[in-house]
């Protein structure tokens, strides 16, 4: 009787595993990649907000985006390493709940010379998680990713708690079609 209660016990941890490994190739369960990222320096313009004003409607994060595209900005920070944009968070006051500062710009080679009305910042090594968004309409896959990742915190699956020091999206040549783009976001963790 023992040893049947076992290879049942067995079978399902094993369907367990199995339907786990599964969902996760279906994209169903999001499991973020842990990588250990070298410091960086991006310029770029900088507002500062909170999740609670964007969540408004009457949010900077939009009114930034809109000034990055229709004044040039990225085709004026100098030393661009490529054209990739970032778009970091940094200084935060707290947690996801406080103030912290938006900046929209690119990673430069040379921290030398930065333009009137930008600030340069410094991207910290450490260890991130990465998720990647769906893709779609940039305007709806990011704040979706975005839940997904205040999910994965409130869970405890980020791969480690949050340092709310640095996070970071990336933009490169999967984001060119607004309608259609993808982004990594990497999550500062401890």
């Amino acid at each position: 009787m023992n040893q049947r209660r076992t290879r049942y016990a067995l079978c399902l941890i094993s369907l367990t595993i199995i339907l786990t490994f599964m969902s996760i190739a279906a994209g169903d369960i999001v499991v973020p990649k842990i990588v250990e990222q070298k410091e960086f320096s991006i310029i770029g313009i900088e507002a500062r907000t909170n999740n609670a004003k964007e969540a408004t409607g009457d949010g900077i994060i939009a009114k930034q985006w809109d000034k990055f595209i229709k004044e040039g900005i990225l085709q004026k920070i100098p030393n661009k390493a490529d054209p990739t944009i970032f778009v970091v968070y940094t200084d935060y006051a707290s947690d996801r709940n406080g103030d912290y500062a938006y900046v929209i710009g690119a990673k430069v080679s040379d921290v030398s010379t930065v333009p009137p009305g930008m600030v340069l910042k410094k991207v910290p090594k450490g260890r991130y998680a990465v998720l990647t968004s769906a893709k779609g309409q940039v305007q709806k896959i990011v704040p979706e990713a975005w839940r997904e990742i205040w999910s994965l915190e409130d869970k405890s699956q980020l791969g480690g708690p949050r340092a709310y020091k640095t996070d970071f999206e990336v933009y490169d040549q999967r984001s060119q079609n607004p309608q259609d783009s993808q982004v990594d976001i990497y999550v500062g963790i401890k």
